[in-house]
């Protein structure tokens, strides 16, 4: 959540790039740490076939990413939230989807 929030900020603040330009890079910059911790802690993994097995983490993870900016819309545009607070409950939503799934399909 620290690499998510941390580089959304950076991208859209300070280099005032799109929202949802920025989101995605610190999603997808957080998915790959995620895969690292994943592997080593999480599912303790000793798979030797490491691009197999990152292909599929990074394929929930898109799907994820879709379902992280499809909040956002919801939330932030729709509703009116503030982008960080919705960014908040899309995390919430995204981490149940990305533990349910790569525990059934990845590790």
């Amino acid at each position: 959540m620290v690499v998510d929030f941390g580089v959304t900020w950076l991208c859209k603040e300070k280099f005032k790039w799109n929202k949802y330009v920025s989101n995605s890079i610190g999603f997808v910059l957080a998915a790959t740490n995620n895969y690292i911790w994943n592997r080593w802690w999480t599912f303790q993994s000793d798979n030797a076939n490491i691009p197999i097995e990152y292909g599929k983490f990074l394929v929930i993870s898109v799907i994820g990413l879709g379902l992280n900016n499809l909040v956002i819309y919801l939330l932030h545009e729709k509703l009116k939230l503030n982008f960080y607070f919705a960014k908040l409950i899309a995390i919430g939503v995204v981490t149940v989807w990305n533990f349910v799934m790569n525990y059934r399909f990845t590790f």
